[in-house]
């Protein structure tokens, strides 16, 4: 009798679940012509004279009220903006001020993909890169503050820290041949 009884609710479930909807609209209606709409972000800029750009992404930071001077270093097609803030300011303005650049920036049509920054480290070091690049020296500029920059970010844990090894006591008793 359970047999019969399962085989049943298999039966119910299985037909059930086949069955079209009866009010006539379909899951797939074939009648219903389709719209696609192809979404497009506004594309970036291709810089050409990326010491142009950056000048005038410099200028515009610039002046702004409470930047002191902005320092900006062009790769690509992407603009890094440090600001160097008035050092009386108080902490909690400096993100007001930096967002009165980016505003600024938001205006310009290369600006507009621009990171801002006001970490005085990070100016400091793209002074270094800009600096570098109108020396002619783009590449090894930017690659020894890139590693600087990475070197600060980077965190040290604990556990990466790797105890140096006892040569005696790790070669008691083996003779490596080597000396």
């Amino acid at each position: 009798m359970r047999l019969i009884g399962v085989y049943l609710l298999i039966a119910t479930l299985a037909v059930g679940c086949s069955q079209a909807p009866k009010s006539g609209a379909s899951s797939q209606d074939t009648t219903q012509k389709q719209i696609k709409v192809q979404q497009i972000a506004p594309q970036k800029l291709e810089i050409k004279d990326p010491k142009a750009v950056a000048e005038r992404l410099e200028n515009l930071a610039s002046s702004i009220p409470q930047v002191e001077s902005a320092h900006c270093v062009v790769f690509g097609n992407t603009a890094v903006v440090g600001i160097n803030i008035k050092k009386d300011l108080d902490r909690s303005k400096v993100g007001t001020v930096k967002y009165s650049v980016a505003e600024a920036l938001k205006k310009d049509p290369y600006g507009v993909n621009a990171i801002v920054t006001a970490d005085m480290d990070l100016d400091q070091r793209l002074r270094n890169i800009r600096d570098n690049i109108r020396a002619g020296r783009p590449v090894t500029g930017f690659a020894e503050q890139m590693a600087d920059i990475v070197g600060r970010v980077m965190p040290q844990l604990p556990r990466d820290i790797r105890e140096p090894r006892d040569v005696e006591t790790n070669n008691v008793g083996r003779d490596t041949g080597a000396r």
